[in-house]
């Protein structure tokens, strides 16, 4: 049965092609600033140096080429075939062994059953249509005892870029009506923690823990702010599709201002995003 939330989630999902087209601002931009968050929950996850680790929705590496760094045995997989060539670069550029991506569908893995000891996505499956199917998916291929790790966004009024950037979309078309609200962007399915943990309980595992964390990237100009939130998905771009560039031109003006105003003495504005950190074991 097709609910009206499951049809207007597939109605708000990107195609795969959206998501080659960012893959290379991706890289340069965005998997950066997700460095120290990836390392703070492969931490909580408990990754051990030898362990098979599964990074699903990928991207280009945001948790796979830190897993990697830590001694595990790594493959990541993503739906974009752009992403995983990003990924794969990067690994052989920094000559990273027992690695690989593949490209695949969160929806259905091509993988056996109790493979993986840990199994995670970084801000990649927060965004599928069906995140209830994905994460059984997740659950099915990690073994036994194995880990699940899952890392979503806070709600919109907790994530500081937001107001900037819808600040900047409103100078240029002031009527914008902010963020739907029924069913929300993709991004916020899970940002209430205890659906978070009610989702990783009903999918399969125990000992479910949604810990809070924050990403905080770091800007030095509007132009650069603009570069992380256009490239970090598809939906961003959504929202400026119909603009012209004279409007876009507008918008990185009007947040190169407010990120001025924010910068301290390194030099850089530091926004902060709450983040849920969700971690359960299979049974």
């Amino acid at each position: 049965m097709t609910t009206r939330h499951d049809t207007a989630a597939e109605a708000h999902a990107a195609p795969k092609e959206a998501w080659d087209a960012i893959a290379e601002g991706y890289d340069r931009f965005v998997a950066p600033q997700e460095a120290g968050l990836a390392g703070e929950a492969l931490r909580l996850a408990g990754l051990r140096t030898g362990e098979r680790f599964l990074d699903i929705a990928a991207g280009t590496g945001g948790l796979a080429l830190p897993a990697a760094r830590l001694g595990a045995r790594v493959l990541a997989t993503d739906w974009s075939a752009a992403m995983i060539e990003r990924f794969l670069a990067r690994a052989r550029s920094e000559g990273l062994t027992d690695i690989d991506g593949r490209v695949m569908d969160c929806h259905a893995l091509d993988l056996p059953d109790d493979t993986f000891d840990l199994t995670g996505s970084l801000f990649g499956v927060m965004l599928v249509p069906d995140q209830p199917r994905a994460l059984a998916e997740m659950v099915r291929v990690t073994r036994p005892g194995g880990r699940v790790l899952l890392v979503t966004y806070g709600a919109p009024p907790e994530l500081e870029f937001l107001p900037f950037f819808i600040s900047a979309l409103r100078v240029v078309v002031p009527d914008f009506p902010g963020l739907p609200e029924d069913p929300p962007p993709l991004e916020f399915q899970v940002s209430d923690p205890a659906v978070l943990g009610r989702r990783l309980t009903e999918a399969g595992l125990r000992d479910v823990v949604v810990e809070r964390s924050a990403e905080c990237p770091e800007f030095q100009s509007g132009q650069e702010m603009w570069d992380w939130v256009y490239h970090g998905n598809p939906i961003p771009g959504m929202l400026v599709d119909g603009l012209t560039e004279e409007q876009r031109e507008m918008m990185r003006r009007v947040l190169d201002g407010m990120v001025r105003e924010r910068i301290g003495s390194n030099g850089k504005a530091v926004l902060t995003n709450a983040v849920n950190i969700g971690i359960g074991v299979k049974r």
